[in-house]
């Protein structure tokens, strides 16, 4: 096989598809460069646009009930975090476009203000990955990433919910491209009073009271060819949010609210050709919050957040069988905060630089090896690493192995904060381990991953001797779990079903006390079912969650108990554009909660519109 007609199925296998000439033809262009090579050794469920609909609520309801994330949130719409293979949200990457986004202060991303909408697809990756997206990637990654098309004209799409709670919920997106030239622009606004009631034990009614949201989402995106090889392209988000929290006791307790502001902006010149590819991304955000101890008081406390990033990805291919791949990287990271946190001005450089190499022996073998070294001012940084394989043995059996070390940099709040605050902090540093079984019988697809992670100098906040909580290095994390996926799908005729059901079983043990760590469920099982006849397509969700610690002790008395939620929903597509649906949540009227003392609702309704034109 000669070595132009070898690289041309090489890329094809990245989504990007070159002619011998050298003449690049991509239909796609992934912001993420990244992403597609890192699907050739690692799983990553991805969820589409059509598929995030189902659960359009919040980005919290979207991953709770389509992967195998634990979602901690206080009460729906609230405040909410992740949680992968018994690990914290400190421990989850959110990485937007190929940009790790995690908030500077908190060192984790806050689900409900990132929105569902506004991305072409939601990637969830199980799993360490810091050598490719950097600090906080131990647990694993969620990826917010964009596409644009060239060659398809226009299109639009509006996406209306109107749901119980009086909650109301509308997405619009337009694109336009050519051969040379794509555009794409949306906006998401959703808007709730959730104000929902729950019977909790004993026949005491719960009220989320002061628990209304409000949030506003805006993308753009445009990408040029400037030359046969060489591509322009540029993105940007902003989004606007108000989270009420909910109160307990009605006008006998104080009410509060929190906003948020932020702005994302990246520009990328990449340069392709058959034995080379290179893309060059410069990238600014933003983050703006305020939170307000009476709601129509002044601002409380808050902070903004500024990250000036330049990072640059060269790949080449020495022959079909050998590719070399270099990324390097450089941040700035400003903050200030406000009021009471007692942060200043700060300011702090970071820096990387990381090399990868893969080997296709066989066009059945693969494997990849990665190593990292980051630069972070003021904090000593350890060597990263990652090896991988890839092999499929036979035609019903695959194997895979995933080895790494990964970090976490102490944040701005670990660091900085008045009264707590600890300079002197270590980065958090795993090692883990991942061997993946893939077995193919006919239309079924089976996964099984038993997976072992250890932590070291997990920053904890604990109580000193003078009574206020300070950041300290004190963990040893062991976790150690099964992740398994089964998925099959079947057409015969105008009827199509298909299924993916995941089940989890998660250890994650403090080493100090040989106790299970707050909020990680044992059992966790997810299922989605679909069934398809013509226009009419019948969905139905379930999710099992298991008994789940909410202290370091396991105090059985506030554990959160095992229970079983089910969702079903209806879509009809009339002429050719117009679907509607219907959807039931929580069929079952089941009680449940995912955080201590704020349930989620009991049964509720929506009603949607989906027009595409």
């Amino acid at each position: 096989m000669g070595i132009k007609r070898s690289l041309v199925l090489f890329f094809s296998s990245y989504g990007c598809f070159l002619l011998a000439q050298e003449k690049t033809i991509d239909t796609i262009y992934v912001f993420d460069n990244q992403m597609n090579r890192v699907k050739l050794f690692h799983p990553v469920k991805i969820i589409s646009t059509e598929d995030a609909q189902k659960n359009s609520s919040n980005l919290s309801e979207l991953l709770r009930f389509q992967s195998q994330v634990y979602i901690k949130e206080n009460g729906r719409g609230a405040v909410s975090s992740p949680s992968f293979r018994g690990t914290t949200a400190q421990q989850t990457a959110f990485v937007w476009n190929g940009i790790n986004i995690n908030s500077n202060f908190l060192g984790q991303g806050d689900i409900n203000n990132i929105s569902a909408f506004g991305y072409d697809q939601i990637g969830i990756k199980a799993g360490g990955g810091s050598v490719i997206y950097g600090s906080g990637a131990i647990g694993g990654s969620i990826h917010l990433n964009n596409t644009l098309d060239f060659n398809k004209g226009f299109h639009g799409s509006l996406f209306s919910e109107v749901a119980s709670f009086n909650t109301y919920n509308n997405f619009v997106r337009g694109s336009y491209s050519n051969d040379r030239f794509s555009f794409k622009v949306s906006g998401n606004h959703s808007i709730s009073k959730n104000d929902y009631k729950v019977e909790e034990d004993h026949g005491k009614i719960y009220t989320n009271d002061n628990g209304q949201y409000y949030n506003t989402n805006i993308n753009v995106a445009v990408a040029y060819k400037v030359a046969p090889h060489h591509q322009i392209s540029w993105i940007s988000e902003l989004f606007n949010g108000k989270q009420y929290y909910p109160v307990y006791f009605g006008d006998l307790e104080n009410k509060t609210k929190y906003e948020t502001q932020n702005a994302r902006s990246l520009l990328s010149w990449d340069w392709n050709k058959v034995q080379f590819s290179n893309s060059f991304k410069a990238a600014y955000t933003e983050e703006n919050f305020q939170y307000f101890g009476a709601i129509d008081g002044p601002e409380t406390s808050g902070g903004a957040g500024k990250n000036y990033i330049l990072k640059n990805d060269f790949n080449y291919f020495l022959n079909p069988k050998w590719n070399i791949n270099i990324i390097g990287e450089f941040q700035m990271n400003k903050g200030k905060g406000d009021g009471t946190s007692g942060i200043g001005d700060i300011r702090r450089n970071a820096g990387s630089i990381a090399g990868l190499v893969r080997y296709f022996p066989t066009k059945d073998l693969r494997f990849e090896a990665g190593i990292k070294k980051d630069f972070v001012e003021e904090i000593s940084s350890p060597t990263l690493f990652s090896f991988s394989g890839k092999w499929n043995a036979v035609q019903w059996y695959g194997l895979e192995l995933n080895v790494s070390r990964n970090f976490r940099a102490p944040s701005f709040n670990d660091l900085y904060w008045a009264l707590g605050g600890n300079k002197d902090l270590k980065p958090e540093t795993s090692y883990q381990f991942e061997l993946r079984n893939l077995f193919k019988m006919g239309i079924f697809k089976l996964s099984v991953a038993p997976y072992y992670m250890k932590i070291q100098d997990m920053i904890r906040w604990l109580r000193t001797p003078a009574g206020y909580y300070g950041a300290f290095n004190t963990n040893r994390v062991e976790a150690y779990g099964l992740e398994t996926q089964l998925e099959f799908e079947k057409q015969i005729g105008k009827h199509t079903l298909k299924s993916n059901l995941g089940y989890s079983y998660t250890k994650s043990t403090d080493l100090d006390i040989q106790k299970q760590l707050m909020y990680v469920p044992f059992h966790k099982f997810t299922g989605n079912v679909e069934y398809q006849y013509d226009f009419v397509k019948l969905y139905v969700q379930g999710m099992f969650n298991g008994k789940t610690y909410t202290d370091s002790n396991e105090t059985k008395a506030s554990a959160l108990n095992p229970y079983w939620v089910l969702n079903a929903g209806l879509n009809a597509t009339v002429l050719k554009n117009y679907t509607l649906g219907f959807k039931v949540n929580n069929i079952l009227n089941e009680t449940y909660y995912s955080m201590l003392s704020y349930p989620l609702p009991q049964r509720n309704y929506s009603v949607t519109l989906n027009i595409n034109f």
